[in-house]
């Protein structure tokens, strides 16, 4: 931990777990199939017509390009009806996560945690050094780094503020806050050691939901507008590839999903968990869902039912056990035809979701890293 904490003092403000979780290579494939089975999904011609609804009216962005540059997959290690083990996916999205900081927190867990030759944190053959270039190559591609900006509200108060200092330190690029960014017509600017300095490309970690619980953003630039500059990725795709699309996966290890409007009811609402589509962080999901929560619902279409799954407390920990999700990453270059896994993270979970209000109390809990079994 004190590694961890000395990569960038007093920013890491969230649990951290430092017992990895070890995945053996038949339950890593199963979830790389699920993952090409919804990546056939978002591939299809059809997509983007199948999920234009997802984009609220007033947060939609001009030039959205052909795809993502990035996905992340959450799977949940479960317990199936034969009492073994499986993953199921609970959430994915069109969207960065930690991906700077999980290359340096990786090479820390794997110098004490006396990792198997044959186990990678990474997957297809990437290490730390071609991971952090590809990373690079797709968010600064052939831009000067002080041209290209990760894009925030109010970064120096986020929870994943340490990524941001570790992205600007394997990438050189800056972390620009939405209330420094400025217009002049068409173009972008923010102003660094008294320079004004053209913005070219935005690494966008801007969760747009996110504004509308702040305050004081009256004279922000309204990114809604037409600029010249390139987005990594593109804000829509935070909306297309997300809860909405669960609904059209079908898949074995991704939970029947239904909208709400859509769905027949009765079904045994005890055997399914009620989601907002237009929410993050797990603000608004029901778990115990009643007919009582159904009918207080005036805009079905906008949310999703998802049978629940069985999460199996299997990581063993100084007390009770631990339930875990592994969030896979998936980064998506202009000239490739699909995305390629490349990472990983972990979550430990003791709470009834794995969030960090549900296990604030709690002990061995929080981010960490998986090591997949090669071959």
């Amino acid at each position: 931990m004190d590694k961890i904490q000395g990569l960038h003092p007093g920013a890491l403000d969230f649990r951290n777990a430092e017992t990895p979780v070890f995945i053996p290579k038949d339950f890593k494939n199963k979830m790389l199939a699920a993952c090409e089975d919804i990546i056939d999904v978002i591939v299809a011609p059809n997509f983007k017509e199948l999920t234009q609804r997802s984009i609220p009216k007033d947060l939609q962005v001009p030039d959205e390009d052909a795809h993502t540059q990035f996905l992340v997959f959450d799977f949940g290690i479960c317990r199936n009806a034969e009492g073994g083990l499986e993953p199921q996916l609970i959430e994915m999205q069109g969207f960065p996560t930690l991906f700077a900081f999980q290359a340096s927190h990786t090479e820390i867990t794997a110098a004490y945690a006396e990792v198997p030759s044959n186990y990678s944190a990474y997957l297809n053959g990437y290490n730390k050094e071609s991971y952090l270039n590809l990373l690079k190559e797709i968010i600064v591609g052939d831009h000067a780094p002080e041209n290209v900006i990760l894009l925030e509200i109010y970064p120096e108060k986020q929870k994943t503020r340490i990524d941001f200092y570790a992205t600007e330190e394997e990438l050189g690029i800056r972390t620009v806050c939405l209330t420094k960014l400025t217009a002049e017509g068409d173009k972008l600017y923010y102003e660094h050691a008294g320079e004004k300095i053209q913005v070219k490309r935005i690494y966008n970690r801007l969760i747009f939901d996110d504004l509308n619980q702040q305050e004081g953003l009256e004279n922000i630039v309204d990114l809604t507008k037409q600029y010249d500059v390139e987005w990594v990725p593109h804000p829509n795709w935070f909306y297309r590839i997300s809860k909405f699309t669960l609904p059209f996966i079908h898949n074995e290890y991704v939970p029947e999903t239904f909208f709400l409007n859509e769905v027949k009811l009765p079904v045994n609402l005890d055997e399914y968990v009620l989601k907002p589509l237009f929410s993050f962080a797990g603000m608004g999901v029901v778990i115990d869902v009643t007919q009582a929560d159904i009918d207080r619902i005036t805009d079905p279409e906008n949310w999703i039912l998802q049978r629940k799954v069985n999460y199996a407390p299997i990581i063993e920990t100084m007390d009770e056990p631990a339930k875990a999700e592994i969030r896979l990453f998936y980064f998506w270059k202009n000239e490739w035809k699909r995305p390629v896994a490349v990472h990983n993270l972990a979550r430990l979970s003791k709470g009834k979701m794995i969030g960090t209000r549900y296990n604030k109390d709690k002990t061995w809990v929080g981010g960490g890293v998986a090591f997949f079994e090669e071959g």
